[in-house]
């Protein structure tokens, strides 16, 4: 079942507020939050949602809505949008694959996950093979860990941005800095976890 935008909002809400407090809205607190007239919308939402498998909601609760995706051993699915590593442009990977991110890497916001090619990190730990979790955003702070798009291809560097210019930091002694006028590079969001198969 598709989702509308205002049902997608309700969805996201709920989402939000279980990460940031570890426990589910009331509906009266969905009514106030979207100045809904009744609770009668409220639960006209949590039907559908509920319905469309986007929301499991225990009745005997006031703060019984759990997303679907989140599990009870605390991890969440996100979109594993495949490989990070010159070459290969995001819109070009297939969205199909998701992988479990503990809840406590995620807070608000849009993640996706990244597979790591490459040595360009490894000082800062990020090996060849890691995923790197990402929250979707188009700015950044000086020395955080970016996504970057450069003339279609995609990069993970530490970002610094100068007076009349972005410099993208590999974290290996070996390798230079990228560095670029500020509308050569798009963000497309900041690393803010890592998980490791050994």
């Amino acid at each position: 079942m598709a989702l509308t935008r205002k049902q997608k909002d309700v969805l996201d809400y709920i989402t939000d507020f279980v990460r940031e407090k570890g426990f589910a809205p009331t509906q009266k607190e969905i009514q106030a939050h979207f100045g809904f007239k009744s609770l009668g919308s409220v639960q006209d939402y949590i039907r559908y949602l509920t319905q469309g498998g986007y929301l499991n909601n225990d009745s005997h609760s006031v703060r019984g809505l759990t997303p679907a995706h989140m599990s009870s051993q605390g991890t969440e699915e996100i979109p594993l949008l495949g490989s990070i590593a010159a070459g290969v442009p995001i819109e070009a990977i297939e969205n199909t694959d998701t992988v479990a991110v503990p809840q406590t890497m995620l807070k608000r916001g849009t993640h996706y996950a990244l597979k790591v090619k490459g040595e360009s990190m490894i000082e800062d730990g990020i090996l060849n093979g890691d995923v790197a979790v990402i929250r979707h955003q188009t700015q950044a702070d000086n020395g955080q860990i970016v996504v970057a798009v450069i003339d279609n291809e995609t990069t993970l560097k530490r970002y610094f941005k100068k007076a009349k210019q972005v410099e993208l930091h590999p974290a290996n002694s070996t390798m230079q800095p990228i560095v670029l006028k500020d509308r050569e590079v798009e963000i497309r969001g900041v690393m803010v976890g890592l998980l490791r198969v050994y």
